[in-house]
């Protein structure tokens, strides 16, 4: 039988004293982050198991599911922080919410595993190696909700038909008369973004072969879809109508201030189709026609999930699709 890792050899591996690799173990202390993840990394390098109790709570003794985001006090995560606090609270769980910060002493990981949740959804995110192994080395469960990139390093998640909203949306512009059409692309390119371009494209070439399509790149914020947009607004010719899909409501926003700046009027010339349903879509003037994607739904899910682990089910080995759906409205 092979011999135990001990904590000291550790400390050895990772060139630190015992102290210092008890603290960065157990998330105590006020450590560098590079010394942080040296001493996890040895640890799981060389196999240490270190006592589930040591150290603030054995992992899933709390009754709390952690929802990490990049940023909170938004639309859309105002949406996906009331999907996934009433999942909680109906499995008997507290939601604690928690915002990863961009920057390199950020231990949201550690503290996690000091809190000993039961689980965690990512949102809109994507963390680091070293920041899952924090978790997981932990078995702390957690589920990716619309995960960035497609590789999702083995973990569950749960995401929309995002490709199927992208030709959704094309197909409707068709319907609707445009004669032109443009998409504007969040950057960088998401998996979602890449889905919903796919998916139009697909959707275009079905509804109408060989119409001319411009692609405006934006950094998904609705002012930068402003700036893409101006250019083809102003380019527009007489008897032109020009549908647009924007991979966002906050970027379809944005044309619709290119286009009052243009002079052009939606939807007489300038027909707008988003990807959200936030709650301000219907708000706009005229409403914008979106592509609603279940985000409450998805972030309950989420919870769910986590939930259900916490009473011994098994995670779902491949990701939870939940439907989108064309919502028709003034801007059609």
């Amino acid at each position: 039988m092979p011999a135990r890792v001990t904590l000291a050899a550790v400390a050895a591996d990772a060139g630190v004293s015992v102290a210092t690799a008890s603290r960065a173990l157990s998330g105590r202390g006020d450590l560098a982050p590079a010394t942080r993840r040296r001493v996890l990394t040895a640890a799981r390098t060389l196999g240490y198991a270190r006592d589930a109790a040591a150290g603030g709570r054995p992992p899933g003794t709390a009754r709390l599911v952690d929802l990490v985001l990049g940023w909170f006090h938004n639309a859309y995560s105002d949406e996906v922080t009331a999907g996934a606090r009433s999942a909680a609270a109906a499995a008997g769980f507290d939601l604690v919410l928690t915002e990863e910060r961009d920057t390199p002493d950020d231990d949201w990981p550690m503290r996690i595993r000091r809190r000993g949740s039961a689980g965690v959804v990512l949102g809109l995110i994507s963390p680091t190696a070293s920041q899952l192994a924090a978790i997981t080395d932990a078995q702390i469960p957690v589920v990716l909700m619309d995960p960035q990139a497609e590789t999702s390093r083995g973990l569950p998640s749960v995401r929309t038909t995002d490709r199927d909203g992208g030709f959704a949306a094309a197909s409707h512009l068709v319907q609707r008369g445009a004669t032109r059409f443009a998409i504007v692309l969040g950057s960088p390119p998401y998996r979602y973004g890449r889905a919903r371009n796919a998916g139009f494209r697909e959707g275009l070439r079905s509804a109408a072969p060989g119409a001319d399509l411009v692609a405006l790149q934006a950094d998904w914020s609705g002012a930068a879809a402003r700036e893409a947009a101006l250019p083809v607004l102003r380019g527009l010719r007489p008897g032109e109508r020009l549908g647009i899909f924007a991979c966002t409501d906050e970027m379809a926003a944005g044309v619709y201030s290119a286009a009052a700046a243009a002079g052009r009027r939606i939807p007489d010339e300038v027909l707008v189709v988003g990807f959200d349903d936030l709650r301000a879509a219907r708000w706009l003037t005229p409403p914008l026609t979106t592509v609603r994607q279940p985000i409450r739904e998805m972030a309950a899910a989420a919870v769910t999930a986590l939930a259900d682990a916490a009473a011994g089910a098994a995670l779902p080995p491949s990701p939870i699709v939940l439907p989108t759906e064309l919502i028709a409205r003034g801007s059609t």
